[in-house]
């Protein structure tokens, strides 16, 4: 944290910065190891102080220990903020535009200081991965793909879309999973259209395709893959959109790497899909970054201006959905690399099937 605490003070230097405000959940854990809520952090150049409660604070001791540990009580979060900014003789002050509240912001405004937006600034040392974060990417992936393959021994047709989705929470949970990276994707059959399809009460039946988008929690770190699978035998038809999703990500994963724009990136994929006739059938993005946030920079879509770089995150997941009948999705999490990608998951990408 030491490493972080020390970026941090450097970008605020480079952006004539007295101190730092830090409020969001996730850049609270990334500087500072703190991983529950009610806290803040005040940075300036002679202070690094976590702010919480009475409930928190030996919390805060054990994994924070680069940090002062405030308690507040009698006076409000905030107000013990302004004092120790205060106490340094700070007077330009930044802080989390794109997570804070209107409400919190107006209470902001009553201390004298100049705040300036600096959310931009601060979640840029999360874009390029370390070895250890990449390690716990990896752990979190190898969790998803175990429970994957028993998964598809524990269900079949007959069982309702919320049942395969409980079924696959309840195995990650048991072999170590903090939490779902996000509430756990199943579309059968023609909800398989619906490209982030909310569990629910129909059954899957022989011939459906059914879309799995899913992933596990290590350590904060979030996994994130799709695979999409076969009840029974299904026709022809399935099977050939199930091939060009398959040969459309892969054109991208062999283009993945260092100073390839996420634009570009989308671009491979899309295209190859719109010479099979389907480009209106794909309406979302190619992928995103993850990391301690299942949705993070960078992006790979038509309007994308990121340049990837060694050791940045990015999912690759095309798809094609055509509504009342199917959907196709096939995602996978990569690390970028300066000669191509490191791919996270282990799980096939041949059509599987279910009885």
């Amino acid at each position: 944290m030491n490493q972080r605490l020390n970026q941090l003070r450097k970008l605020m230097e480079q952006a004539k910065m007295d101190g730092v405000l830090v409020t969001g959940l996730t850049a609270i854990r990334y500087y500072s190891g703190f991983t529950s809520d009610e806290a803040a952090l005040v940075i300036t150049d002679k202070t690094a102080a976590l702010i919480t409660d009475f409930r928190y604070t030996i919390q805060a001791w054990e994994q924070s220990p680069d940090f002062q540990v405030v308690e507040w009580g009698k006076v409000s979060l905030l107000a013990q903020a302004d004092k120790l900014f205060a106490a340094d003789g700070c007077k330009r002050v930044g802080f989390e535009n794109e997570s804070m509240t209107v409400a919190t912001f107006e209470k902001l405004k009553s201390f004298s200081y100049e705040w300036v937006p600096f959310s931009e600034e601060l979640s840029k040392p999360r874009l390029i991965k370390t070895a250890e974060e990449i390690a716990c990417l990896q752990r979190a992936q190898n969790m998803a793909d175990e429970g994957f393959k028993t998964l598809l021994t524990r269900i079949g047709s007959g069982m309702t879309e919320k049942e395969v989705a409980a079924e696959l929470d309840y195995i990650h949970a048991k072999i170590g999973s903090e939490c779902p990276s996000f509430d756990t994707i199943v579309g059968s059959g023609p909800n398989g259209a619906m490209c982030h399809a909310v569990p629910g009460e129909r059954r899957l039946q022989k011939g459906d395709l059914v879309v799995l988008d899913f992933g596990c929690v290590y350590n904060g770190y979030h996994s994130d893959m799709t695979r999409t699978f076969a009840v029974g035998e299904v026709d022809d038809f399935s099977k050939r959109i199930y091939d060009i999703v398959r040969t459309a990500q892969q054109k991208a994963l062999d283009a993945l790497k260092a100073g390839i724009t996420g634009k570009e990136l989308d671009a491979i994929a899309r295209d190859y899909i719109a010479s099979k006739g389907y480009g209106e059938c794909f309406g979302h993005s190619l992928g995103h970054g993850f990391g301690l946030l299942i949705h993070e920079s960078p992006f790979a879509s038509t309007k994308s201006q990121w340049t990837l770089e060694p050791g940045m995150t990015i999912t690759v997941e095309p798809g094609i959905y055509i509504e009342g009948k199917l959907g196709v999705r096939i995602e996978d999490c990569c690390v970028v690399t300066e000669e191509g990608y490191i791919d996270l998951v282990g799980s096939t990408k041949e059509l599987l099937s279910v009885d």
